[in-house]
């Protein structure tokens, strides 16, 4: 399935939460928070601006990036978690 977010959206996989807890403490699942960094998967270059400027997205495919906590709507698609953020909720990019 295709998918091409609008407006300055942005396609987001969050990365895996890593197994291995200091102090061999288990964190059961429901307790676990949800990671704040992931990879971009989509992203349309341009958005409008209300006066009709268009401006270029600092963010590209692929890019590793951290986000605000509670942002976003998660969306299945094709069995796999994704994440639609705003531009403006990405905190940083990693390089």
């Amino acid at each position: 399935m295709k998918i091409r977010p609008l407006h300055d959206r942005i396609l987001v996989k969050r990365q895996e939460e890593k197994e291995t807890k200091k102090g061999g403490i288990i964190i059961p699942d429901s307790a676990k928070e949800k990671p704040q960094d992931g990879k971009v998967f989509v992203v349309v270059y341009v958005k409008v601006t209300y006066e009709g400027k268009k401006v270029t997205l600092d963010v590209k495919a692929s890019n590793k990036i951290f986000f605000v906590k509670y942002s976003g709507s998660e969306v299945t698609l094709d069995d796999e978690e994704y994440l639609i953020l705003r531009e403006e909720d990405v905190l940083c990019i990693l390089e």
